[in-house]
Order: structure tokens, then C-alpha cells, then sequence
């Protein structure tokens, strides 16, 4: 299915329109939406580094904090970037992609040849462990699944712009599976590099946690450059996600006559009013919650529609038997059969750990499909006039 809009596009040839609504309407709001908002407010808290005054997070009077303003300010200047037309956004986005890329193999290479941690960091048990039950040490590892699938949640982003390749059935297979080793590589090796720096106590409940590690690894001067890396990072993902996110509702607006105005571009290729509309999303939600509130609430939404996704491979395999494949699925069906048990597990256990969060996601897909109805109604009543 070479056409923009991923998840989107399966969920509705597989189980049809209402599906693929309430799927891009999460994607507008938990999918891009909220990540960006969270990778916004971290890139802020580092900041602190630099700016150690807003480590203290002031209000700006009783219902707003300066590192929330800031915040905002940041992402409507990449909305700026991106909205002036693809190709300027895609430079800045293969820019920033590099210094990423860059940044974080010298973090790597630096920790091993003048890192001063301690290796016996990367076993250690913290005593808390010991004193959870089962049910709660459940609960825990479910959660944390939750946030290492927040870490890989762009893994399937070449999907978005499928409609863009020139060859998809040979490209998008490759991005996907030499984009996922990359960041793969990436995030363990950067992990390892943490707990090399800091315990597992020391790095708990931590936002900054490149900051606690590189202090002990490095010194003063090698927080500030590790500091640096890390806000590039964060630039780096905001930038890609404001890139993806549009393409969904530029195919959802040409499938429904009720939003028509999400499928409008400028004429840079620029879908500005898509853009305006998850920046305002994001603004809303950066002043709603704390980080890890916010990535839990993305974690659970991405899990259940990655898994509804990747149902789709053995419905249609049933549905439709004689459509064609050019990329077949490794150990079909054992894989998809395999992420979609580990996929409820996690949900399981998530929702017994963070209720709150997780029903803000159920709530969100019971919102999107309210809206579909009621563009449908109109959409029938219309029709009949």
C-alpha cells in the first residue's frame, strides 16, 4: 500500500473507514502531538544546565510555567521552518539528523576510551526491587515497556511518506528495517553508556538522566557537551515527527468532505493548515501534564494501534489471499502472532500501573470515534439533501 498516512491507510482498507478515522485522530493527537510535547518539555528541563533557573520551573503568574512558554515558543519555531516549504524542512531536518547521529556516537566512543563509571553499574539491583510483590513487580516492567516503546515509537515513520518514494515496495522495507537497527544500536548502546556513568538508584525518576551520568563520566565540561548532543537529539525528533505527522491528516482530509481544509498545501508542498493544527494540539498539551505523564499516555495509544496495525497483516492475509506482497513477513505468523501477545501484555500490565494515563488513551480512541460518527451523520444527511 505505497499511499501516505501508515497506520492510517491499513487500518482502513483491513477493517474500514471508522477504524482509520479514530487511527489518524490518534495520530493527531497522542501519535505526534504529544510525543512532540514531551520531547519539547525535556529539551527545556536541559536547558536548566544552561539556564539553571529553570530547574526551579517559575509560573508566569498561577496557571502557566516559564519552561512551558519556552517550550511552546520552540516548537512554533520549527512549525515556522517547516511550514515555509519540504524542502527547507526536510535540510533542517537531515541537518539536525546528523549532528544527532554524530553527537551520539562520540557520546559512545568518549564513554569508552575516557569515561570514568563503573561497569559493576550495569548489574546492579536496586533494594527496591526486592520489595515489590509479583503483582507489582508486573505492573513496574509493564510500564517501563511502555516508555522503551515510546524510545522506538518512530521505528515505522518511512511508512508515512510511502506516497513520496519513487520505488516504496523496494525503499520502504529497507528504511524500515535499517532505520529500526540503527536506532536499535543507538538506544542500548546509549543506555549502556548511562548505567556505566550512574546506578540504577541514582538514575530513578530521573528527567535529565544524560545529565547525572555524564557528571560522573566526564566532568563539567563533558556534561555541557553531552548536554548539547542531547538537545540537538530532541530538537532532531521534534523536527521528524512535525514532518510525519501531516501526512496523516492530509489522507484523512481527502477521505472525509467534513475536513477537506487537512488536505490543503502550500504551494512549497508545505501543508500548513495540518501543521497549524498540530501545533495548537501540542501547545495545549505541553501545559497539561509532566513528561513522564504525557509519554505514558503516548506509550499505551501507540502500543494498541501498532498492534491493531500489525493485525492487519493476517486479516488481510485471509481477506484478501491474491493481493500482491513484493515483502513478505519473516516467520509469518508466528512474528505478528508473537508482538501481538507481548503487545496486550504490556497494555495489561501498564493499565495496572498507570490507570490514569491509560484511560486518557482509551478516552481519546472512544473521542475519535464519536467524531466519526457524527462527520458521518452529517456526511448521510447531506448526501440526502
Amino acid at each position: 500500500m505505497p499511499q501516505a498516512g501508515a497506520e492510517y491507510v491499513y487500518l482502513r482498507d483491513t477493517y474500514g473507514a471508522a477504524l482509520g478515522f479514530m487511527s489518524a485522530f490518534v495520530s493527531l493527537v497522542a501519535g505526534f502531538s504529544a510525543p512532540i510535547a514531551a520531547a519539547t518539555k525535556a529539551f527545556v528541563r536541559y536547558l536548566s544546565h544552561f539556564f539553571p533557573f529553570l530547574a526551579e520551573e517559575p509560573m508566569l503568574g498561577s496557571w502557566v510555567s516559564v519552561n512551558d512558554l519556552i517550550a511552546i515558543g520552540v516548537l512554533w519555531l520549527l512549525i515556522a521552518i517547516h511550514v515555509r516549504g519540504v524542502r527547507t524542512g526536510m535540510g533542517f531536518n537531515d541537518l539536525m539528523t546528523l549532528f544527532k547521529v554524530a553527537g551520539i556516537v562520540s557520546i559512545l566512543l568518549g564513554a569508552v576510551a575516557l569515561g570514568r563509571g563503573d561497569v559493576s553499574n550495569l548489574t546492579r539491583v536496586s533494594t527496591s526491587y526486592y520489595e515489590l510483590g509479583q503483582a507489582d513487580t508486573l505492573a513496574a516492567f509493564g510500564t517501563s515497556l511502555i516508555f522503551v516503546m515510546f524510545c522506538y515509537s518512530g521505528w515505522n515513520a518511512a511508512a508515512y511518506v510511502a506516497s513520496e518514494m519513487k520505488d516504496p515496495q523496494r525503499d520502504l522495507p529497507r528504511a524500515l528495517l535499517l532505520g529500526t537497527m540503527i536506532v536499535l544500536l543507538l538506544y542500548l548502546g546509549l543506555n549502556a553508556v548511562y548505567f556505566y556513568g550512574a546506578d540504577v538508584d541514582a538514575l530513578a525518576g530521573q528527567v535529565e538522566v544524560g545529565l547525572v551520568a555524564s557528571r560522573t563520566l566526564f566532568g563539567s565540561w563533558g556534561v555541557t557537551l553531552v548536554t548539547i548532543v542531547i538537545c540537538t537529539s530532541l530538537l532532531a525528533s521534534v523536527s521528524a515527527m512535525t514532518i510525519a505527522g501531516p501526512r496523516v491528516y492530509y489522507a484523512l482530509g481527502r477521505d472525509f468532505p467534513l475536513f477537506p481544509f487537512l488536505a490543503k498545501a502550500r504551494g512549497t508542498g508545505s501543508p500548513a493548515t495540518a501543521l497549524f493544527l498540530q501545533g495548537v494540539i501540542t501547545s495545549l498539551i505541553i501545559v497539561s501534564g509532566r513528561i513522564d505523564q504525557i509519554q505514558q499516555y503516548v506509550g499505551f495509544t501507540l502500543v494498541l494501534f501498532a498492534s491493531l496495525a500489525v493485525s492487519c497483516v493476517i486479516v488481510l492475509r485471509v481477506r484478501k489471499p491474491d493481493l500482491e506482497r513484493p515483502f513478505r513477513a519473516w516467520g509469518y505468523p508466528m512474528t505478528p502472532l508473537l508482538f501481538l501477545c507481548v503487545s496486550v501484555w504490556i497494555m495489561y500490565w501498564a493499565f495496572q500501573g498507570r490507570p490514569m494515563e491509560s484511560m486518557l488513551s482509551l478516552l481519546t480512541v472512544l473521542v475519535g470515534g464519536m467524531i466519526f460518527y457524527f462527520a458521518a451523520n452529517r456526511r448521510g444527511s447531506g448526501s440526502e439533501q
